[in-house]
């Protein structure tokens, strides 16, 4: 068996192993109240699972790098499974400290949807661009993922928190805005179920278009396109015809293809939603509560707190000082106004606020878990949107 294939396999047998580890710590809320031994063992058996998939996802790095020669952090595939093992390590760390085991009912399955939602990219390993074939590709790529492993935690910490803690038998604004935060993770499902399905019947549909001077461009789309690149020609016969063609602001080859399969991870993530509401006749927030109901919320907030306060320097770190220096290295200049440059300083303000209002104006609970919700879904925006949206220079990425 090659590299390769060893590395493909590990990175499976880790995500089986999350999964499974995702129903030992599912226990340990369904035990009653005053069945500790129960609870502390279902808890023990759900670490030790993680951390043996943990170790696999490790062998699955090492491997990955020992087949390509380079960090295994320099596409999208790459990058978003990394990124899971980063948010696995921080809920390993923050569960020996906190023993919460409910935690993990949470940490893991987003972890999981990341880690599918990555193997939805190619797998292949590429040859580096000139501009990636630098030692800070792993000092940079790395410590950022670091950074937003740790922030993670908050994320998931904040959702916990306001399930927890909000009045579900009403219908208020607040519990509106925590359904639709909920509603994108099954936008993350729809996703990886519509694009499984159609690579699994190898669709295909092929555009010729032109871009700037360049004429007689191709490109396939794998899901039946909703969207055509801009002006472009379906070459392919048999297929779905196109209903409009990408607005012209989003340049880049792929851009048409990118926006297509964004719009049909919202038809599908939304189908999927309604299901699942339609068979529990329940706002999702309202069916998870009473999971949570022997969690303490003072916990959850310090768990918040803690892992930002982490957190944030580690990005700061990566996301902003090795950023700039590898800027300056590969394109001659520590700033420019690329978007995902943009993007990673909007995440470094939006942290800092919240660090300097929960310290100085007694920002704590509830709104503190507003905002550690908000803050992961901008670091969410950065690698999805900006990355597979719209054009500049970490396209590639």
């Amino acid at each position: 068996m090659d590299l390769l294939n060893i590395s493909s396999t590990m990175l499976y047998t880790a995500f089986i192993l999350y999964l499974i580890a995702t129903f030992f710590f599912g226990a340990t809320i369904k035990q009653e109240k005053n069945d500790r031994r129960k609870k502390t063992k279902a808890g023990t058996v759900g670490i030790i699972i993680t951390i043996i998939g943990f170790i696999a996802q490790l062998v699955y790095l090492i491997t990955r790098w020992m087949a390509s020669g380079n960090a295994p952090v320099s596409n999208m595939f790459e990058f978003m499974t990394f990124l899971g093992m980063c948010m696995v390590l921080a809920f390993i760390i923050i569960y020996f400290y906190y023993k919460l085991s409910s935690l993990g009912v949470f940490a893991l399955p987003i972890t999981l949807v990341i880690i599918a939602y990555a193997s939805m990219f190619p797998t292949e390993i590429p040859p580096l661009v000139p501009s990636l074939q630098s030692h800070w590709l792993y000092i940079h790529v790395t410590t950022v993922a670091l950074g937003q492993g740790i922030l993670f935690i908050s994320l998931v910490a904040g959702l916990m928190y306001l399930i927890r803690q909000l009045d579900q038998t009403q219908r208020t604004a607040k519990n509106t805005w925590l359904e639709i935060i909920l509603y994108t993770i099954f936008l993350f499902i729809g996703y990886i179920v519509i694009t499984s399905i159609f690579n699994g019947m190898n669709y295909n549909a092929a555009f010729e278009y032109t871009e700037g001077n360049a004429v007689g461009l191709t490109t396939d789309y794998h899901l039946p396109p909703i969207v055509a690149p801009n002006e472009g020609t379906l070459l392919t016969e048999g297929v779905m015809k196109p209903w409009f063609d990408v607005p012209t602001w989003m340049q880049g080859a792929d851009a048409g293809r990118k926006f297509n399969t964004v719009i049909w991870s919202f038809i599908t993530g939304t189908v999927l939603y309604a299901i699942v509401r339609l068979v529990s006749r329940k706002r999702i927030g309202s069916k998870v509560q009473p999971l949570l109901k022997n969690v303490k919320p003072d916990l959850l907030d310090e768990i918040m707190y803690r892992s930002v306060a982490i957190g944030f320097p580690i990005f700061t770190l990566g996301g902003l000082i090795f950023a700039s220096i590898w800027a300056q290295e590969a394109w001659g200049r520590f700033w420019g106004w690329d978007p995902k440059e943009v993007w990673a300083l909007v995440t470094w303000f939006f942290y800092a606020a919240f660090l300097h209002l929960r310290l100085s104006r007694g920002w704590h609970g509830e709104k503190s878990a507003w905002l550690a919700v908000i803050g992961f879904a901008i670091i969410m925006f950065n690698l999805i949107v900006v990355n597979l949206v719209l054009a500049g220079l970490h396209s590639y990425a």
